[in-house]
């Protein structure tokens, strides 16, 4: 923020601030501060993320997506895509999901980002009934890692939760298991969910079981995708002063008419961007290479032999299965 008068980038830091404090607890607020700083600087990037990550948990997705794609433009970066992609599910369009999907670099992606990606995409294969390839989809060798990374358990419980919806429950049990193993910091229920596949029922008070029924819900559910930005909203914001007081006056406020008018033109490009990204009808017979090859090669090979081979993709809502 070196480019705004040193009042200014105060400002818009202390709004910054208070959007990554609030964004877990108070979304709508957040959002309110995300906005404020948007108003003073909308030319800079973090800005840009900070309003799309805050209307994302908000539940406002169509704001989210024109934020982030902002953002995405402004940076360089494409490290949103899955919050993207599950906005898309949240808008009622899968098929635009697993557009954004087949379309990433996901040889350039953080391999976090595009392990998130792959699970909202199955997930969007079963908002449109094809769960065998969701299945598929979900049959990768990071699955069978014996390496627990971060999102481990967020991909094992997406593949359970997959296992579970085709029938397959014996298999869902013991990936439910596996997910529960290397889920640390409680991001998923899995521990919840394999004690209800045994028959075990836990009353708790009601407060727990709403935040149970929100992990397994719909998408854009709140951490149903991580949605982090790329760098720490209370980092070093201190700018420096380039010219006089009465100068960067005069400069506040032909930029903030400037960043007000940049505002509404990225906003119209970004709305027509995404009234651009084609809609069409996916079938079962449209799976990309890589997923076609999994289904004919089956199941990922582990020394459990826990899983069996997926089935050929016949036909994963809300975040089920992009929650954890």
């Amino acid at each position: 923020m070196l480019s705004l008068a040193k009042p200014v980038a105060e400002t818009v830091a202390r709004h910054l601030v208070a959007t990554g404090q609030l964004i877990d607890e108070d979304p709508a607020e957040a959002l309110a501060h995300a906005l404020a700083a948007r108003r003073l600087a909308s030319r800079i990037a973090a800005v840009r993320e900070a309003v799309g990550l805050a209307a994302y948990h908000a539940g406002e997705w169509q704001t989210a997506i024109a934020e982030l794609r902002t953002y995405h433009r402004m940076s360089g970066l494409q490290s949103h895509l899955a919050v993207l992609a599950d906005c898309e599910r949240a808008l009622g369009r899968p098929e635009r999901a697993i557009d954004l999907f087949r379309g990433a670099d996901r040889e350039k992606l953080d391999q976090a980002v595009a392990t998130e990606l792959l699970i909202v995409a199955a997930g969007a294969r079963g908002d449109l009934g094809q769960k065998d390839a969701a299945v598929a989809m979900l049959q990768v060798p990071e699955l069978t890692s014996e390496t627990a990374e971060p999102w481990t358990a967020r991909l094992r419980y997406a593949y359970a939760d997959a296992l579970l919806a085709v029938g397959r429950r014996d298999e869902a049990r013991e990936w439910f298991s596996r997910a529960a193993d290397v889920d640390t910091e409680g991001e998923t229920d899995a521990a919840e969910r394999l004690l209800e596949l045994d028959g075990v029922v836990i009353e708790g008070d009601e407060e727990d079981e709403e935040s149970a029924e929100a992990i397994a819900s719909g998408p854009g559910a709140p951490g149903a995708v991580p949605a982090r930005p790329d760098a720490d909203l209370a980092g070093d914001t201190e700018p420096t002063a380039d010219a006089d007081a009465d100068e960067d006056e005069d400069d506040d406020e032909g930029d903030e008419d400037d960043e007000q008018d940049e505002h509404y033109e990225d906003d119209e490009q970004d709305e027509a961007a995404v009234a651009a990204v084609p809609s069409d009808d996916l079938t079962d017979d449209e799976l990309t290479d890589d997923e076609a090859s999994t289904v004919a090669a089956g199941t990922p090979g582990d020394d459990s032999g826990a899983a069996t081979g997926g089935g050929e993709p016949t036909a994963s809502g809300g975040s089920d299965t992009a929650q954890r």
